[in-house]
């Protein structure tokens, strides 16, 4: 009858099921899990007997089910029997504890965060037929599956809403409710959060320490008065004469963040980065302490939940194909080779794009052709960078399943590694570009080096690179951080506003919380993967070029304060609920993060030696510079920098001149470059500076490193505190043996006052007779 519900309970037979541990009733209501199928598919012999089959052999293990229908879905409740747990805890949670000496009158409850673990581990595994839950999904039988949301209101109304913003996170409440792997993300998500303050405050001074000198650098007064001091023509039709005074204001934003300043916060954040690491080390080791699984072993869990699972299980051995490794590594290669070509794309689109708006009718364009450029090339970046999400995603998935990892958290390793791999360059192979290889390759007036002959390539900016990459970087980390953050809350709440208008509930409270669990949006494996590899790449713009972007930690800053709350209500109010993992650190991440650590170091020391002017200024104040020979002169050492750092070109050089109006009595056009003005030939200037580049990135990188390992090695990765109570607890588990055992000791003094006593096992005779007290406080 339409509109009707169907109630159908199937219980186990007496004969076929274990005899079950006493259970609240509170407890036996509550099904560990629910399975769905389409209605449709009742309609199908084949697939309700692979629904029978399945569950059948549920029951078989030790599982409870009943069924519910509405009108669109049929919702399977199933409950594991507690003698599945008590195998659990038998196996791991209590290996080293004596036996008790009474059973306790009734059982210690299980954590409903192990109940879920251990049910979507079974319903993972392979069925006598060897189909897994996934095959029996891709078939039709069943739709989805999911644990429900039970007792989450505390949680929400202490964490998930948007007024406590910056109220303190309930780590042991996020742990209780979605497993210790969720509850370390936002502990480590909190405490990157926590450290980003002061490199955001340091940031934001070294950024408008540039302000004291907007009016008052000598380079830019030079700038702003070179009225007759005429660029060279940066398109190939409509030939401009730029005046170098036009980029007045250019120059002085270029010198908020490419100054001294610039050194020393480079040199602080590979020392942040550093000590960062090492405070959460300290922190991760006081939270699992705390946790009591400090000593908790993940191999050992796995193999657990195997043998829980089946009895009869072989152990899967490490194993290692060099012939794989081979393929693996020659398809990451590729794939990698793809990333730089996306890069190379973006270079073309570059080129073409500087081509058209300098001959574009509109006059703002063809004025600010570079800044044109470089916005619309950041915007095409950013959309390559979603598109090869998606792709990097599969290729890293097809290469694990490749390489066949032993267990799942070996899977999740290594695709890990892969996938931040593919991503990295897919993020960052453009701004490498754009600060190491822009304009330096184009070769000079009259002389550019062209795309297939036709297109010139383009420059940096007439105020330099660094702008181009301050710009690029602003435009993808501003994206990333608003538009990324928009989409992931709006997306799962437009879908769930839908689903809920569409859906129809019903009067029954039970299948009605199924039903609104149901229409919650989705989640997967890849669930908290997906949070925290955003915030890699997050963490990778904040350390990587920020001797560019020295604002970047405080964006990074006020995103996370909002990406905290974000995460916890999209997990606890917009999606499914999270199938609990347990864990004792971040795992694969924290390599991650350290490799980034020593990418950072590498990428800002070239940044200050190749892109920056930082190098070209110290080299002229101290070489070329009025202050070379009276250090006391009243004159400012760079007096005449902007002079000495263009070099001149005569138009009478060009290929195919084409006179524009107003160009006539212009004789010669000024370049960044340092090349002769006979032969247009690099000068002795530039490599001279090409000399002492290398040696101050060679420099900056060893006393960077040498500052990181100084610091890794003063701030102990586990506080002594944590070490002592592990150590006070092995003792206490050692003493705990040894007496419950039956093992007893037979002590005699030593030979003289205050030598200690000599003790040796009694026979099982004697020890009956021996002092236990005197044995106790020989010992002691």
């Amino acid at each position: 009858m339409p509109g009707a519900q169907h109630l159908h309970i199937l219980m186990r037979n007496e004969g076929e099921s274990l005899p079950l541990m006493e259970v609240s009733p509170a407890e036996t209501d509550q099904p560990d899990y629910i399975l769905v199928a389409d209605y449709r598919t009742q309609r199908n012999p084949r697939a309700v007997h692979k629904q029978w089959k399945f569950l059948e052999e549920l029951k078989r293990k030790g599982f409870q089910y009943k069924v519910k229908k509405d009108q669109e879905k049929v919702f399977f409740a199933i409950k594991a029997d507690n003698r599945i747990f008590s195998l659990y805890r038998t196996l791991l949670m209590e290996p080293e504890e004596p036996a008790p000496k009474v059973e306790p009158p009734w059982p210690t409850p299980i954590p409903a965060t192990t109940r879920i673990r251990i049910v979507n581990f079974i319903l993972n595994s392979k069925t006598a037929a060897g189909d897994t839950f996934g095959d029996l999904m891709n078939d039709g039988v069943f739709e989805t599956r999911f644990p429900l949301h039970q007792g989450e209101e505390e949680l929400e109304v202490k964490w998930a809403r948007w007024r406590n913003l910056f109220r303190k996170q309930p780590i042991d409440d996020i742990r209780y409710y979605f497993g210790e792997k969720v509850a370390l993300y936002f502990a480590w998500l909190g405490w990157y959060t926590y450290m980003l303050v002061p490199a955001a405050v340091v940031g934001l001074i070294v950024f408008l320490s540039g302000f004291s000198l907007f009016n008052a650098s000598q380079i830019s007064k030079e700038i702003c008065e070179a009225h007759q001091v005429f660029m060279c023509p940066r398109g190939d039709y409509r030939r401009r004469y730029q005046r170098l005074s036009d980029t007045c204001t250019f120059a002085k934003l270029t010198h908020l963040f490419d100054n001294e300043g610039t050194v020393v916060f480079a040199i602080f954040m590979a020392l942040w980065a550093t000590v960062f690491l090492e405070l959460w080390k300290r922190h991760r080791a006081r939270v699992v302490l705390h946790w009591d699984l400090y000593g908790w072993d993940e191999d050992q869990e796995e193999v657990a939940l195997e043998l829980i699972n089946c009895r009869d299980y072989k152990l899967q051995t490490h194993q290692h194909s060099y012939w794989r490794s081979t393929v693996i590594l020659v398809l990451s290669l590729f794939m990698i080779g793809i990333m730089i070509g996306m890069a190379h794309v973006l270079v073309v689109y570059r080129v073409l794009a500087s081509d058209m708006f300098s001959n574009s009718a509109l006059p703002f364009l063809e004025d600010q052709v570079t800044t044109a450029v470089v916005v619309t090339g950041a915007l095409v970046h950013y959309v390559t960078i979603l598109i090869m999400t998606k792709i990097n995603k599969r290729v890293a998935l097809k290469l694990c399943d490749f390489e066949k990892p032993r267990t799942f958290s070996e899977r999740e390793s290594k695709f890990t590694v892969k996938f931040f791999t593919l991503q990295f360059f897919a993020h960052f192979s453009s701004l490498v570009y754009i600060a190491f290889i822009l304009g330096r390759i184009n070769g000079h007036p009259g002389k550019y080096l062209r795309l297939a002959g036709l297109w010139k390539l383009e420059e940096c900016h007439l105020s330099g690179c660094m702008m181009d990459l301050f710009v690029q970087m602003a435009v993808i980390m501003g994206l990333k951080q608003t538009l990324s953050n928009c989409m992931e809350y709006l997306g799962p709440w437009l879908t769930l506003k839908y689903r809920s208008l569409r859906g129809w509930e019903s009067e029954d409270p039970e299948l009605r919380s199924w039903q609104r669990n149901y229409r919650l949006n989705r989640v997967n494996t890849f669930s908290l993967f997906d949070e925290f590899m955003e915030m890699m790449i997050q963490y990778g713009f904040t350390t990587i070029f920020v001797a560019a972007f020295p604002l970047a930690p405080l964006l990074a800053f006020f995103s996370n304060v909002v990406e905290i709350r974000l995460d916890a209500i999209k997990m606890v109010r917009l999606q499914r609920r999270l199938v609990p993992r347990k864990a004792k650190d971040i795992g694969t991440w924290l390599q991650v993060l350290e490799t980034i650590g020593v990418l950072a170091v590498i990428a800002n020391g070239m940044v200050i030696a190749f892109t920056s002017e930082f190098i070209p200024r110290v080299v002229y104040k101290y070489r070329y510079g009025p202050c070379q020979q009276d250090a006391s002169s009243s004159v400012d050492c760079l007096t005449g920098y902007v002079n000495h750092s263009l070099s001149v070109f005569r138009t009478a050089d060009f290929e195919n001149p084409v006179v524009t109006e107003g160009s006539e009595n212009i004789t010669e056009c000024r370049y960044r470059d340092y090349r002769n003005a006979q032969d247009y030939n690099l000068s002795e200037q530039f490599w001279f500076l090409l000399a002492i580049r290398l040696v101050f990135l060679i420099l900056f990188e060893h006393v960077a490193l040498c500052i990181k390992l100084v610091a890794a090695w003063f701030v102990p990765d586990v506080p002594q505190s944590v070490k002592n109570k592990v150590l006070e607890e092995k003792y206490r588990m050692l003493r705990e043996k040894m007496w419950c055992g039956g093992l007893r000791w037979q002590c005699e003094p030593g030979p003289g006052p205050g030598a200690p006593h000599n003790c040796t096992p009694a026979s099982s005779a004697s020890a009956k007779s021996t002092d236990v007290a005197q044995a106790r406080t020989t010992l002691t």
